[in-house]
């Protein structure tokens, strides 16, 4: 029988509750502890999700026999030293995004995961949503000719409960850029298996987010294969749905409402053929993720977005801030 992998959460965090623990034990694996700076939510969030373990402290975690893995959903500027840590100590570290806010502490975390011989992932979790994957295998399969240009809207809602640090803290990495840009960045990378080069780009402040913090941006792209992408984000639009399209010279994939957590969406494929709807094998995006980190783990393949994709995609994020900050044409960092 395969081993049951134990799992440590650093982070008592609204999406570690209501994604990562069903999933986690949906793919096969048991929550052996979680760790809060706070020693009270650490045991309250144990005792709410049957969880043996429960510290006020990354070393206390990493020490428990039963933790094989980490995964680090606190806030950004922290990621750094926790991935640092648990590769010490020989865990395997699947880590949110954006790894980090800055590409040096990125780089450090790949590296030094790659040095202990540990599994390291980031949670780009819309790589394992349904109509994502069917656009990669569409696109490579050639049924739109070659692509020319993609779009991605995802302005959306911030709910009121996650309405703190990403609105006020710069040095936590608030902001829409660091928080979403990075994930429809990775989306296009996965889908087109293709790098951006390039990126032009404007933000705003409509009023979410403290002064000086985005609450909305748009950027283009420019890829190694010259197509073009555009990317809109923000925290402020309540009803608009998402969106995903991508246009090539003998036909179009379009994607709705999939840009989300939530196993969802419809596809269509437009040639001079007609439209068609292409099916969906809808499942649990985290959970998808889990299995593949967990077979990783046993020494086959690896994650679904690796350590390396993190640092990438945080890449382009960074330089879509730096495009809107100074109004210029910004090279997306190697």
């Amino acid at each position: 029988m395969a081993k049951t992998f134990g799992w440590g959460f650093i982070g008592a965090s609204t999406i570690a509750r209501e994604w990562m623990v069903k999933s986690v034990r949906e793919a096969g694996g048991e929550v052996a502890a979680v760790m809060s700076s706070s020693a009270e939510r650490a045991r309250a969030f144990a005792a709410e999700n049957g969880i043996a373990g429960a510290y006020d402290s990354v070393e206390a975690l990493l020490a428990d026999p039963a933790v094989d893995a980490v995964y680090i959903s606190t806030t950004n500027e922290l990621h750094r030293d926790q991935t640092l840590a648990a590769a010490r100590a020989g865990k395997h570290v699947l880590c949110e995004k954006p790894l980090a806010v800055t590409l040096e502490d990125a780089r450090a975390m790949v590296a030094a995961c790659a040095a202990a011989g540990v599994v390291m992932g980031t949670n780009h979790h819309l790589r394992n949503a349904a109509a994502q994957r069917t656009m990669r295998e569409a696109v490579a399969a050639g049924r739109i000719g070659r692509p020319i240009a993609a779009r991605v809207f995802h302005a959306v809602y911030l709910p009121e409960h996650l309405q703190g640090w990403r609105l006020t803290t710069p040095g936590a990495g608030a902001g829409v850029i660091l928080d979403i840009t990075v994930h429809d960045a990775d989306t296009l990378r996965f889908i087109l298996d293709d790098e951006p080069v390039d990126v032009v780009a404007q933000d705003q402040n409509f009023g979410m987010g403290q002064e000086g913090i985005e609450d909305g941006a748009m950027s283009v792209l420019r890829f190694r294969s010259g197509l073009i992408a555009q990317m809109h984000e923000a925290f402020t639009v309540r009803h608009a749905g998402t969106g995903l399209e991508v246009h090539g010279t003998e036909g179009s994939l379009i994607a709705t409402n999939v840009m989300s957590q939530r196993p969802d969406g419809r596809l269509v494929l437009r040639t001079a053929a007609g439209e068609e709807a292409l099916p969906l094998a809808h499942e649990n995006l985290y959970a998808r993720a889990l299995r593949a980190f967990h077979a990783a783990m046993r020494g086959e393949g690896r994650p679904i977005a690796t350590g390396e994709d993190g640092l990438r995609s945080l890449a382009v994020a960074l330089a879509v801030q730096e495009a809107a900050r100074t109004g210029r044409r910004v090279a997306v960092a190697g």
